[in-house]
Order: C-alpha cells, then structure tokens, then sequence
C-alpha cells in the first residue's frame, strides 16, 4: 500500500496522473532524502521513539542506499509513486517493523520540502563555485588581452573605444554580482522545515534542533504553515537568480556571436566548439553560443511557472505543489550546464589583433575630439556641431 492509502483500490488512470513524474524527479532526491531521514531517525531515539540498535540498523541500510543510489543500483519503481515511498519499502524489506517506523513524526510534505531544501543548497553551492570560476577565468581573460582595443557599439554601429580587458571584465562584475544574490538566497533557504509536517506541526515532542545540525541548516523554519506557504516562492527567488546569470551569459554569448562573425572576425572560437551545416559545407555555426543566449529565456518560463503554481492557493499543502518540483530542477541543471559550456567556450577563446586593430576607425575618436575642443575652451555644443561635420556623407575629412 502507498504511505497515504487508505482505501483497497485506487482507479489506475487516476494514480498514474497523479503520480506524473515524481519518480523520475525523486531519484535525483534520494540521497538528500536519506540525509534527512538518518537525521530524522537520530532524533526519534533522542526521545523514545526508537531504541539505539533501531537506529543504528537504520543508519546503516540508509548508507547502503546512498552507495547503492551513486553507483546506479538504486532505482525508484513506477508502482512506489516516489522517493519516500521507495525509501521505505527499501528499509522495511530489509528490517521489517523497524522500517516501518521511519516515517513517525513525518508528513510526506515536510519529507519532500526538506529533501529539496537540501538539494537546493548543495545545487546553490555548485552555482556560486562556478560563476566564482567562470569570473576569475575572465579576469585572466583580460589580463592576457590587456591593451588590446576593441570598438564599443551602440545601435549595435560602432559608437567608442573599448578593450578587450575591459569587456571581458564587465561579465567578471556582473558575475561577482550574481554570486552576492545567490549568497543571499542561500541564506533565506538555510531553514529546517523538517518536523512542520502538513503545515501544521506534528504532536510530538520532536527535536528539532537536532534534525537542524545534523542536516547543516543554519536555523529551524518555525512556523509550520509558514513552512508549505515557502513552497513555489523560495523555488521561483531561486530561479530568478539563476536568471540572473543566464541574462548576463545570453549577452555575453550575444556578443560573442556578433564578434565571432567572419566578416568582424574580433574572436575565434575553438575549433572544437562550433558545428557544420547538414547541406553548406563552409559553415562553422556557434551553436553552444546560441544554446546559452536561449537558456534564459527557457528559465524565464521556468520561473513564471514557480510564481503561478501556488497563486491563489489558501495556506497550507495543495497537491498543486507537485508540479514546483520539475521547474526548478530543470531550472537549477539548465543554469548549471551552462556555466559550465561557457566555461568550456571561454577556455577555446582566442583574440584576434590585427582584426581588432584595424577595426579601430577614426570616427570612434568623435567624442574624444569634441572633449579636445572643449577643453581648449569652446562650449560643448559648439563643438559637437563643429565635430559632427567631419562625419557627414562624402566628407574626405571623415577618414583621417
């Protein structure tokens, strides 16, 4: 019988809906279930509810599981509907009554809320280790490159001068930046909301001091209905930072699009990271470019999705909660896969000098020659005017 079975039979169309895709979602979460529920099974011993060597032999068939579920033996099967339900069946097999006494105390929601908070964390830490590593590769992008111009544009026309080093450190700050949100969010979800149950606590005297250092969680999430009202917004606070990056990784992209252009020809990409065309032999496409400019828009409607799920709800668990989970995870492996794509990119990156210096055109020193005339004195209108001359059409001036 499933953990919240109460009747014989359940139509099979109907479990099959509801079910959807938790148990391709869940296996991702094992481990992160299995390290709350060792915690969870600490602290019920703490106050009687199991005795040590119950504990112990939980501990003991949890690892197992762990080590079975990182070599790929581990597997939930459609018929146990998800992660916990598996998870039980595992250790009531394997010690009988024992096992079935893992989930007192427990809701199924704080179960899953805490299994993902989890994997949050460890996802989020994965994050900021790799757009810290991304912004010093860029840093030493720049500093390889320094002195190297590069034509600033507006209207996407050549407009000032630039650097290289300068543009390569402008996605250094912008992810420096991201890395300070995600600091934040990390802390807004460093809660324990194990012990909450169904949003309304549970009648026991649980611990939950202790679920909350065993686990690593910097405080408790008191509030237990507070605890299921997080659900879709703590998830969307996520995804909104992994925006962030992508926004700033889809412009860099853009850019490296733009400058990769054969007739441009500022960058070269790696041979190893563009593709051909199926029908013109010539073409050296920069797919992976487009793939992370595209990623945000993808994430965009991840996001959206968070933020509308709980709308409207009244407070409390709603089953519509089941569907934050493939969003976010999504969300969370899209921004992280392109991290490290880009990763990959700018390590193939290479300058092109000579396209670079001949691409610095004389009309890129218009402002610095008005700021010349008004540094002599003449008024700034005036001397825009007087500049703005030597670039009309025909004006032989223009190319000097």
């Amino acid at each position: 019988m499933k953990l919240w079975q109460t009747a014989d039979s359940m139509d099979a169309r109907i479990e099959a809906f509801t079910i959807g895709n938790d148990p391709v979602l869940d296996q991702e979460l094992i481990p992160f279930d299995c390290q709350a529920t060792i915690a969870h099974v600490t602290m019920l011993e703490g106050i009687g509810i199991l005795d040590a060597g119950e504990t112990k032999k939980l501990i003991a068939s949890l690892n197992d599981l762990i080590n079975l579920h990182s070599s790929g033996q581990f597997h939930i099967q459609p018929d146990q509907e998800d992660g916990h339900s598996a998870i039980e069946e595992f250790l009531t097999g394997r010690l009988g009554d024992t096992g079935k006494k893992v989930h007192t105390g427990r809701s199924r929601n704080d179960q899953v809320l805490t299994a993902v908070r989890l994997f949050e964390k460890s996802t989020l830490e994965q994050l900021m280790a790799l757009a810290d590593g991304l912004a010093e590769s860029l840093s030493l992008f720049g500093s390889a490159n320094a002195g190297i111009p590069l034509p600033g544009y507006t209207h996407t026309r050549k407009a000032m001068p630039f650097s290289v080093r300068d543009w390569a450190m402008a996605f250094h700050d912008a992810l420096k930046d991201d890395v300070k949100l995600l600091k934040g969010t990390y802390e807004l979800i460093d809660q324990n909301p194990l012990g909450t149950g169904a949003g309304y606590g549970v009648p026991l005297p649980l611990n939950r001091q202790v679920t909350t250092d065993l686990m690593g969680f910097s405080r408790i999430l008191e509030n237990p209905m507070y605890a299921q009202n997080s659900r879709g917004k703590f998830e969307s606070r996520i995804l909104n930072d992994c925006l962030m990056i992508l926004y700033d990784l889809n412009k860099w992209a853009s850019d490296l699009i733009f400058y990769t252009i054969p007739d441009l020809g500022y960058f070269n990409l790696d041979p190893s990271m563009v593709t051909g065309s199926s029908i013109m032999p010539h073409k050296k496409n920069p797919d992976v470019l487009e793939l992370i400019r595209a990623s945000y828009h993808l994430v965009a409607g991840y996001e959206y999705q968070l933020k509308m799920i709980p709308a409207n709800l009244i407070s409390g668990y709603h089953r519509d909660l089941q569907y934050s989970k493939e969003p976010l995870m999504r969300g969370l492996k899209t921004c992280r896969d392109v991290l490290e794509a880009s990763q990959v990119v700018l390590n193939g990156l290479s300058v092109n000098q000579d396209n670079l210096n001949k691409a610095m055109t004389p009309e890129l020193l218009s402002v610095q020659k008005v700021m010349e005339l008004v540094n002599s004195g003449m008024p700034f209108r005036d001397a825009y005017r007087q500049i703005s001359q030597i670039y009309k059409p025909d004006n032989p001036e223009a190319d000097s």
